[in-house]
C-alpha cells in the first residue's frame, strides 16, 4: 500500500527524538506464521456473516495461504468491548476483513458508531473505492471507471455535536491542515501509480470557506507537485449533478468525509448497485477491507439472493495487499468469469441466481493444478 512507514535510516551521530524512535520501533510486523497470513475477520450484521462464510469457501477451494481470526461485535450492545477487542485483533494482525457493522439510530447519543470508530482509532485515513463499469451488467452508463479517494478520519464523522440550549444542537465539522494535506498526497500517489491523469477535488467551499476552503488549499498545495497530473476542484453540488449526466469525465476525485460517503453510493449506483463494488480502508499501518457503501443489506440476510462480488472483490483487494498477487489475479479472473454469465446474476443486477450458485461458479472458474491456483 501508499505510505507504509519507513524504519528510521541514517541515525548518525545527532540526537533522535526518543519518542519518535520508539514510536517507529512498536510496529509490528504483518502477521505471518509458517508461510501464512492471519486476517482479522469481523462478519458484521446483515448479509455480513453469510458472505464472510462464502469468502472463506473461495479460499479454501483455492488453497490460500490466509487464516482468518474472527471477532464477532455486537451492534446494539452499549459496552464498546466488542469493538475494542476488534481493534486490538486488527492492531496484532494488521489487516481485517469485514462486514458492516449497523448503526441504530435509535440508540442514545452517547453511543458512537462501531465502524466510525474503528477507522479513527486505527487512523485508517484513506477510504479508496474504484468504480467501474462490468460488460454484462446493465446500466444507464458504460465506460465508467472512477478512484474515489476519502478521507476517513474528520469532518461531519467527528462525532463533536453538543446542545447548547434546548432546541439547538451544533455538530462540529474539523477539518485539518495535515489530514488535508495527508489525503490530497494520497490521492495525487495513487493517480499516477495508477498512470491516471486528472484528480477532481470535491468541497463545498463557496459557503463552508473556512473548512473546505482549507481543503481546497491543501489540493491545490499538493497537485502543484505533480505537473503531469491535471487538477481540477468541483462544488459538491455540481458534481451529483455530473455524475448521474456525465460521469465518463471523472478520473481519480478526493474529498473530505461526509461527501466522500455519498459520492461512493453515487458511484456505486451508476455501475450496478452496491453488491458490486469493493473498498479499502488504508492507513501508515493497518487496512481494512470490506464492501464501498457499507450497508449491512438487513432486508435480505438468510435469503441466500444477496450478491457476493463486493465482498469477493474486497478479499482481492486484501490478497494484493499481503503481496498475494497471483492468489488475487486468479480470483478476481474467476469473478468476472462469473459475472460474464447472465443466468448467475443476482436479482440486484436483474438475474434469478442464487448468493450460493455464484460462489460456487467462482470456485468453478478457479484453475488449479497440483493444488495450487494457477496464475491467470
Amino acid at each position: 500500500t501508499l505510505f507504509r512507514s519507513q524504519a528510521t535510516q541514517g541515525l548518525g551521530a545527532g540526537f533522535i527524538n526518543k519518542r519518535t524512535y520508539l514510536s517507529q520501533q512498536v510496529i509490528p510486523p504483518p502477521a505471518k506464521y509458517g508461510g501464512r497470513h492471519t486476517v482479522t475477520m469481523i462478519p458484521g450484521d446483515g448479509i455480513g456473516p453469510e458472505l464472510m462464510l462464502h469468502v472463506k469457501e473461495v479460499f479454501r477451494h483455492a488453497c490460500v495461504p490466509v487464516d482468518f481470526e474472527v471477532v464477532n461485535v455486537n451492534s446494539t450492545a452499549e459496552s464498546e468491548d466488542d469493538i475494542q477487542n476488534a481493534i486490538m485483533a486488527i492492531r496484532r494482525n494488521r489487516v481485517a476483513l469485514k462486514g458492516n457493522i449497523e448503526t441504530n439510530h435509535s440508540m442514545p447519543p452517547s453511543y458512537k458508531s462501531r465502524n466510525n470508530l474503528l477507522r479513527t482509532s486505527l487512523d485508517l485515513y484513506a477510504n479508496v473505492i474504484h468504480c467501474q463499469s462490468l460488460p454484462e451488467v446493465q446500466t444507464r452508463h458504460k465506460d465508467i471507471d472512477i478512484f474515489i479517494v476519502r478521507e476517513n478520519t474528520e469532518g461531519e464523522y467527528s462525532s463533536l455535536e453538543h446542545e447548547s440550549v434546548s432546541g439547538v444542537v451544533e455538530s462540529l465539522k474539523i477539518i485539518t491542515r495535515t489530514n488535508s494535506l495527508r489525503i490530497a498526497e494520497y490521492a495525487f500517489k495513487l493517480a499516477r501509480e495508477k498512470g491516471r491523469k486528472k484528480v477532481t477535488a470535491v468541497h463545498k467551499a463557496n459557503i463552508m470557506k473556512l473548512a473546505d476552503g482549507l481543503f481546497i488549499q491543501c489540493c491545490k498545495e499538493v497537485a502543484s507537485g505533480y505537473t503531469d497530473i491535471t487538477f481540477e476542484s468541483m462544488i459538491v453540488d455540481n458534481t451529483s449533478m455530473q455524475l448521474v449526466s456525465r460521469p465518463q469525465q471523472f478520473d481519480v476525485m478526493v474529498m473530505p468525509n461526509l461527501y466522500g460517503n455519498i459520492v461512493n453510493n453515487v458511484c456505486a449506483g451508476l455501475v450496478g448497485g452496491p453488491g458490486l463494488v469493493p473498498g479499502a480502508n488504508y492507513g501508515s499501518v493497518f487496512a481494512v477491507f470490506e464492501t464501498a457503501t457499507r450497508n449491512t443489506g438487513k432486508s435480505i440476510a438468510g435469503k441466500n439472493i444477496a450478491n457476493p462480488t463486493a465482498t469477493l472483490l474486497a478479499s482481492c483487494m486484501m490478497l494484493d495487499h499481503l503481496g498475494l498477487h497471483s492468489y488475487a489475479s486468479s480470483l478476481r479472473k474467476a469473478i468476472m468469469g462469473t459475472m460474464d454469465e447472465h443466468r448467475m446474476h443476482t436479482p440486484d443486477i436483474g438475474g434469478q441466481g442464487t448468493t450460493s450458485e455464484v460462489v460456487q461458479s467462482v470456485c468453478r472458474h478457479i484453475v488449479m493444478r497440483d493444488g495450487r491456483v494457477v496464475p491467470s
